[in-house]
């Protein structure tokens, strides 16, 4: 598929980055202490991997672009919290379900994602849509572009993390975020239409 028809196609990068916040709350909401450890591990590490690859492509692509037209607080505050995440992901990822700090740990991670979400979407995401308006169509494709290649070699570490977060009838919401970029474009090499009920709606 041709970056010009990715570009029209794709949504916007404000959108896909809100559809991943969505994504990643979802998932934060079906955690519950009183769940198996098998449930909240699995929970847990898709939380984890869908984090990783979503600050990779904003620090790539989206924070980037922001910097060039604008200078706020909150953008400098990104780059710091995004490392903050990462350090408590690495503490989560280093534990088991059962151990003693496993739940005061997500938790921690979760509130720090609330508070970084609530900030980007209130004014890092308007402030693009404001000053970047022309580009976030095309900053939409690379990021599709770019999910999919930082997704592809992590599919079996998706997939069993999403076997293990199955609770009876149940697959975490975050799964579908990480999906969404390869689904597009799979999706892209056979359509001869848009697409009309595209994954990244809610």
């Amino acid at each position: 598929m041709g970056d010009s028809l990715l570009s029209r196609l794709a949504p916007s990068i404000t959108n896909m980055i809100r559809v991943d916040h969505t994504h990643v709350q979802t998932a934060i909401r079906q955690y519950e202490v009183a769940s198996s450890m098998r449930v909240k591990k699995g929970i847990a590490d898709n939380i984890c991997l869908a984090l990783e690859i979503h600050s990779q492509l904003e620090e790539e692509i989206f924070y980037p672009a922001l910097r060039l037209v604008s200078d706020t607080e909150t953008l400098r505050k990104a780059g710091p919290e995004h490392n903050e995440m990462r350090e408590l992901i690495a503490r989560l990822r280093a534990m088991q379900a059962s151990d003693a700090a496993f739940d005061d740990t997500f938790y921690a991670l979760a509130r720090v994602v609330m508070h970084h979400v609530a900030d980007e979407e209130t004014i890092l995401l308007p402030c693009a849509e404001r000053l970047l308006s022309d580009r976030l169509g095309e900053m939409g494709a690379e990021m599709t572009k770019r999910r999919f290649e930082l997704t592809a070699p992590r599919t079996g570490e998706l997939a069993g993390s999403v076997a293990r977060s199955m609770s009876v009838g149940t697959v975490i919401a975050a799964a579908g975020a990480l999906a969404a970029g390869g689904w597009l474009l799979t999706r892209g090499r056979t359509a001869d239409r848009p697409w009309s009920h595209r994954i990244w709606s809610r």
